[in-house]
């Protein structure tokens, strides 16, 4: 549009130089207005134009044309008594691009770049160390574990500075490779670090405690020795390291079903800061409920949950809200106090609870579709909501929850929700809506029609699949619905362009369409298959017409007549189920005139 408007500025130039001013302004007027000239005006859109023109220009990636055969060479700089930090990092970046892009390093290679990195923990500079650590972490496992132990002694002598930064990272990275024999060595470290003032430390040391008690049985010995230290970052005032320290405690003692409730206990009667901390401490209880609902301290947690439904932070309130739902033999009169919650969250101005809140109530709509029918209203105004996925749970939720008076209505809505939703979501739909006609036979005349109608929009093989499950399903469900969907199926190869579902639909019709009031009106669907149709859907209707030949007497001679035509078809499958359909009706015509012979009376 800026081009645009300079063509036409330029086109008017020529006699347009401030001519507004006239004659008779003095030298001083022209100076004045010499800021409103055109060629000032063009400078301007120039400069906009070019604006717009960067912020277009794509930046390339510097990292899009690597060769490892190249970066290989250039980590040589790493053995040079000059060590440039700035190179060396860039460097190791490139070698993570290329080890996390998927392309293998050979064992030679790996080892000669890890020894090459080794080497760098001469230089203090605190980025290229973060890169070190960050490369070591990634080719521990990939690297003889020989060669690993190598630069053990430089993690611990980081892990024992008084750089908090190089301490951290020290810990994580002798997580990846030490093994059990090793840890032993360092556990006194460890045990120091969680306890440790500095937040990272602490933290680095829990994740790290994390890890290697999943690493092997033997590790996880040693980890629950640091007990007592984890449980004294337990009442951390930092909320990262309570919550991580509340992880590894649950670690350590979930095999003993008796000290896991004992520290609920406990941390349900302390305030404990950490919202993350919290969240998981309500996931702990939920488990304990669903695993044991008599157990002691069932009444205490079912307390602790409805009283955080009152905490500050909304990720605890949902976090209890969705532990409430969730827990099994529950009253549809205890669930009130969780879906009043969450319908307050329907109408929170941030997608994401809005989103969180709709999935819940969804989940719940299987199990007691009538304790969220009061979020019907909040739900109806989610229909059109700008994010597809909360609409989407919105619709599929109504269709659950919703009586049969209001289906008709629901549907107006889904009509136009439809073309702006993509195929995952209307496959969605589509299940809801097959659940829906089995809860209401009797509206069955406009949720198949809708399902007919969505069948012949576009969409992908996925989406016309459900649909036509759905309407498969729903025919032996329903019997009422035979007929109508049989039609609607017809109408809809006619213009398929999967080859596997036009296959699945003649098979049905060839099943079906016999049993029917009027047979005949499915012979013109069939036969327009064999004409127009590829070999396969071809094949598929010569069975269709012989099972309708072999089963209705009446159209048979017709059918002959028809099947005939294929005996030259170009495929061989067409032509040999042509021939056998054939050759089965003659003898079904032979054995029906041998029938209706008399009989010749007995020899005296």
């Amino acid at each position: 549009w800026i081009s645009l408007i300079m063509e036409e500025v330029e086109q008017d130039a020529p006699g347009s130089k401030m001519a507004a001013l006239g004659p008779d302004r003095d030298q001083g007027g022209m100076e004045e207005g010499a800021g409103l000239t055109v060629s000032s005006m063009i400078k301007e859109i120039q400069g906009l134009k070019d604006k717009f023109k960067d912020e277009d220009v794509e930046v390339p990636s510097p990292f899009q044309d690597l060769e490892k055969a190249t970066v290989l060479q250039e980590c040589r700089c790493f053995h040079e008594p000059n060590i440039e930090p700035r190179k060396c990092a860039t460097l190791i970046t490139k070698m993570l691009h290329i080890v996390t892009q998927g392309e293998a390093l050979t064992s030679t290679e790996v080892t000669d770049v890890f020894f090459g990195v080794t080497k760098l923990f001469q230089s203090q500079d605190p980025y290229l160390r973060r890169m070190m650590y960050l490369f070591i972490k990634e080719v521990a496992e990939t690297c003889n574990p020989d060669d690993v132990i190598i630069v053990t002694s430089s993690l611990t002598k980081d892990m024992n500075s008084n750089d908090d930064l190089y301490r951290a990272n020290a810990i994580r990275v002798l997580a990846r490779i030490i093994d059990t024999q090793m840890l032993g060595a360092i556990e006194r470290y460890i045990k120091q670090a969680i306890v440790d003032k500095n937040t990272l430390v602490a933290s680095s040391a829990l994740v790290s405690g994390i890890r290697l008690h999943g690493a092997n049985p033997e590790s996880a010995k040693v980890v629950c020795r640091w007990v007592n230290e984890v449980q004294e970052a337990v009442s951390s005032p930092n909320d990262m390291v309570q919550f991580h320290a509340l992880s590894l405690l649950y670690e350590i003692k979930k095999n003993d079903r008796l000290a896991i409730s004992k520290m609920v206990t406990q941390l349900t009667k302390s305030n404990m800061g950490s919202p993350l901390g919290v969240c998981l401490l309500i996931r702990y209880i939920s488990k304990i409920l669903n695993d044991d609902a008599s157990a002691a301290v069932a009444r205490m947690a079912q307390t602790f949950l409805e009283s955080s439904l009152r905490h500050r932070s909304e990720i605890v309130i949902y976090e209890a809200a969705k532990a409430i739902c969730t827990l099994d033999n529950l009253d549809q009169r205890d669930l009130n106090p969780a879906i009043t919650v969450l319908q307050l969250f329907l109408s929170s101005p941030k997608p994401t609870l809005r989103y969180a809140a709709m999935r819940c109530l969804s989940e719940v709509s299987m199990r007691h579709p009538m304790a969220i029918v009061k979020c019907n209203d909040d739900m109806e105004a989610l229909i059109s909501d700008p994010n597809r996925s909360i609409a989407t749970l919105a619709i599929t939720t109504l269709l659950k929850t919703g009586s049969e008076s209001s289906v008709d209505r629901l549907m107006k809505q889904i009509n136009s929700f439809m073309n702006e939703i993509a195929d995952e979501f209307k496959v969605v739909v589509v299940t809801a809506i097959r659940q829906l006609c089995l809860k209401y036979p009797q509206k069955h005349r406009v949720l198949v029609g809708f399902l007919a109608a969505t069948l012949r929009e576009e969409g992908g093989f996925e989406f016309k699949k459900a649909i036509t499950d759905s309407i498969v399903e729903l025919m032996h469900a329903i019997p009422e619905t035979k007929e109508s969907s049989l039609l609607h199926l017809c109408e809809f190869i006619e213009d398929c362009e999967f080859t596997a579902l036009s296959t699945q639909i003649l098979h049905l019709i060839g099943s079906l369409g016999p049993t029917t009031q009027a047979p005949a009106r499915y012979i013109r669907f069939i036969y327009n298959r064999v004409i127009l149709e590829n070999a396969q859907v071809r094949a598929a209707s010569i069975s269709a017409l012989s099972r309708f030949a072999s089963q209705v007497p009446g159209i048979r001679r017709s059918v002959c007549v028809l099947l005939s035509r294929s005996l030259l078809d170009e495929d061989d499958e067409v032509r040999d189920r042509a021939t056998v359909a054939l050759a089965a009706l003659d003898g079904l015509d032979l054995s029906a005139m041998k029938e209706d012979e008399p009989m010749e009376p007995p020899l005296p």
